[in-house]
């Protein structure tokens, strides 16, 4: 399904170089792969890391490939969309990652009937870990859905949804590195506060995250049933877990989504 395709970049970023990166170990040849970047220093890196093909001009990859990944920031979207409108065909695919950048604006931009797909990933993409979510645009088939979600699935994990609620994921799961990150950053300051040394105090914050959310990936048990089992009656986790309460945690961080989805509402409108 997507090794028989020629498949286009247009923007070589971070979260681009992920689905290369993953495309390629998922079997698609790197000739396959044409990546339209404007810098030329990020041309050769990626040329020289992934032997992929490389240019500077956005409409090469449109002429050329049947599945063009939007990879551009959202403040330069306009005249991309406006540079490949006359270059489109009724064959190609547009997955676009242009945060808040509704699948109708594309839609208007390219002019037609263009079948688009638009995905909120997130940056642990970077290491093949990422959560993305999908939405399909009103020409979008239900294979260029499943071709769109197969491609994510190579660096991580992805779920369709709705297009409103895209604001909502990029609260939860666009933004949520930053808090887990955060969560992380406090776990190792509350350690060395405790005595232990930053290096094991960092390791054993961000194992203990990284486990625990492999095990209730892996039980699909409620949050609340393992946790439970880590609580004993009148023990040190339940100690902590009071206190947590009492600051405010759990409300701080429903709160931190909630600003998050608001925002993400206020982009788009711009």
């Amino acid at each position: 399904m997507i090794t028989d395709r020629k498949i286009g970049f247009i923007g070589g970023g971070n979260m681009a170089e992920a689905l290369i990166k993953g495309l390629i170990g998922g079997g698609v040849p790197a000739r396959e792969l044409l990546i339209a970047e404007p810098m030329g220093a990020r041309r050769d890196f990626l040329q020289e890391r992934y032997e992929v093909t490389v240019t500077d001009d956005n409409c090469a990859v449109t002429g050329a490939c049947n599945a063009i990944l939007l990879c551009i920031k959202p403040q330069t979207c306009n005249q991309a969309l406006q540079d490949i409108k006359g270059t489109v065909r009724q064959d190609q695919l547009f997955i676009s990652i242009m945060a808040g950048v509704k699948t109708e604006a594309i839609e208007n931009s390219l002019g037609g009937a263009p079948r688009v797909v638009r995905v909120m990933p997130n940056t642990p993409a970077l290491v093949m870990e990422g959560a993305s979510a999908l939405c399909a645009g009103s020409h979008a088939t239900a294979a260029d859905l499943s071709l769109a979600r197969h491609i994510f699935d190579m660096v991580g994990k992805s779920w369709t949804v709705e297009e409103k609620l895209l604001d909502a994921v990029t609260g939860l799961s666009g933004s949520g590195p930053a808090y887990v990150l955060t969560f992380i950053e406090a776990l190792s300051d509350a350690g060395v506060k405790n005595g232990l040394t930053r290096e094991a105090a960092t390791g054993l914050a961000a194992q203990t995250v990284f486990g625990t959310a492999k095990l209730l990936l892996e039980t699909r048990e409620h949050p609340a049933v393992l946790r439970d089992k880590v609580t004993s009656p009148g023990g040190t986790t339940i100690a902590g877990l009071v206190a947590m309460e009492k600051e405010g945690f759990r409300n701080a961080i429903i709160t931190a989504v909630d600003a998050a989805t608001a925002r993400s509402m206020e982009l788009g409108k711009k």
